[in-house]
């Protein structure tokens, strides 16, 4: 079975597919870290974005890997495990302008349905459902505002021990909605079959519980 989470950033789809994951015993992939390892890649080489070439020679020496430990993603560039150096702000950044480019969408395309085809998972980016599952069997959209989603990016970030500027963190999450929906390539867009699911206002639990509804009325889970 597959179940496409998707929606802008800041809107809670990590923590959602993770927790759904774990609750129907699947496994969790999240495609964003692999757009992350491979910003953090160009960031460790100084990569300049705007070299088609010297890009498609950086993600041919490139070797992204996803495991799971005690139930938890961890991702591997080159064989060393970098999970935790994913979520720094400089990375989350490049990484909305890395993902754009086509030699980087070709290179995770094939990764991210191999993964997806060969056990029940619960994956969450920004055009799962529109574009890397389009057959997926339960597609959510899920936001939350703009305002809500830098409120939680500040609060995860201070539990990092990283102190980002609220007013820095709302400029760049617009910047990058507005990046990722005007794209080319997989704009983040809700498919025509997703259920849109804003959880501005709703906790973790709930959400669950809403999708969970969903896939007993589609009989994909008991009753």
């Amino acid at each position: 079975m597959q179940i496409a989470i998707d929606g802008p950033s800041g809107a809670g789809k990590s923590t959602v597919a993770r927790s759904l994951a774990q609750h129907l015993g699947f496994i969790y992939i999240d495609t964003g870290a692999m757009y992350r390892a491979c910003a953090l890649k160009a960031f460790r080489n100084h990569l300049n974005l705007m070299d088609p070439a010297a890009v498609q020679t950086l993600l041919d020496q490139t070797r992204i890997e996803i495991g799971h430990e005690q139930g938890e993603q961890v991702v591997y560039l080159d064989g060393v495990p970098v999970t935790a150096e994913l979520r720094l702000p400089e990375i989350s950044r490049l990484a909305s302008d890395i993902s754009k480019l086509p030699a980087c969408r070709s290179k995770l395309l094939g990764l991210q349905r191999e993964l997806a085809g060969r056990q029940n998972v619960v994956m969450d980016g920004r055009d799962i459902g529109s574009f890397v599952l389009p057959q997926a069997d339960l597609k959510i959209f899920l936001t939350a505002s703009a305002e809500e989603r830098a409120r939680r990016r500040q609060a995860q970030l201070q539990q990092q021990g990283i102190t980002e500027d609220y007013n820095q963190i709302l400029k760049e999450l617009l910047y990058r909605d507005r990046q990722d929906s005007e794209r080319a390539i997989a704009p983040l867009v809700q498919a025509a079959d997703a259920v849109l699911l804003d959880n501005s206002h709703l906790s973790q639990p709930e959400v669950i519980d809403c999708i969970m509804q969903l896939l007993r009325q589609r009989g994909l889970a008991d009753a």
